[in-house]
């Protein structure tokens, strides 16, 4: 994969990038040090984390600060910080801190506020904080993960360079409002929970939203595996840079890698999924977190 850029960020990433959120259950350090390792050996060069997936951002410090020049390395942040409050001037400059020692390096790529609330975001002291630690260089670009009207906010405030937000098949909202804006975005959750293969509507909410959702788009089979067809759908939608996929099975990565290395989906298929898109109201469905 060539790297292209992020935005006007001055980083390079891969079309496919990697969510690292999904190997807090395993136990041998020795699988996840492959697992990490292989993600950079098939050629991508993002990795994302958060102060949210557990072990994950120690494991990344651990298994790959011999190869930290190989990839660009995204976290996110605004909570979980011993001793201070949540969604603080201090909580992001001390999570930048922690952040850096637990992945051993002396510089994060994408620092993101994660799923923010707005009316903290209007408030403005986080994102200047944020801000603080890109004039410190600590951090490269500060960053927005989330969705709807905290986006939107996102994406008119200079001081953020790049923005994360979910976009699939059966959460399209942001594909509007991320189109043009000149930022660099990370598109996550692009496989929709694998709402196609599930016998019935699971239980997890943004999972159960998302079956609901293709229920009601009832789309025709249009000659590709939905996986293929719903990668390919988010990493060429206009404005997005990378896309990510988190998995514990290289295989599973490699596949998505093959798939969105076939390119955009043809024009017709295009049009089927915005026309199945307007019938079922899907310029209504909010963005999930």
């Amino acid at each position: 994969m060539t790297p292209a850029p992020l935005g006007q960020t001055g980083l390079l990433v891969t079309r496919v990038g990697f969510g690292a959120m999904h190997f807090d259950g395993i136990d041998d350090e020795a699988e996840v040090g492959r697992l990490l390792n292989g993600v950079l050996d098939l050629g991508v060069t993002l990795i994302d984390t958060a102060r949210g997936y557990g072990r994950s951002e120690e494991r990344i410090g651990r298994h790959l600060h011999p190869r930290r020049a190989e990839f660009v390395l995204s976290t996110k942040l605004g909570y979980g910080v011993e001793g201070v409050p949540d969604w603080t001037y201090p909580c992001i400059t001390q999570g930048v801190e922690r952040a850096l020692r637990l992945m051993r390096t002396d510089c994060i790529d994408i620092g993101h506020l994660h799923s923010c609330p707005l009316h903290v975001l209007q408030r403005g002291e986080v994102t200047e904080a944020l801000a603080a630690c890109v004039r410190a260089g600590k951090l490269r670009v500060a960053a927005y993960s989330g969705e709807n009207a905290e986006l939107a906010h996102a994406l008119q405030d200079a001081r953020f360079g790049s923005v994360q937000c979910s976009l699939s098949l059966a959460d399209p909202a942001s594909g509007a409002q991320i189109a043009a804006t000149g930022k660099g975005v990370l598109a996550k959750r692009t496989l929709a929970g694998l709402a196609w293969a599930q016998p019935c509507r699971p239980a997890g909410f943004c999972e159960g939203q998302y079956w609901d959702r293709w229920q009601q788009l009832q789309l025709p089979d249009l000659g590709l595996p939905w996986p293929e067809l719903a990668l390919r759908w988010a990493a060429f939608t206009p404005g997005v840079s990378s896309v990510l996929i988190g998995t514990r099975s290289l295989a599973r990565l490699g596949e998505g890698i093959a798939a969105i290395a076939r390119g955009p989906l043809p024009g017709a298929t295009l049009q089927a999924l915005h026309g199945a898109h307007r019938q079922a109201g899907a310029s209504s469905w909010p963005g999930l977190v």
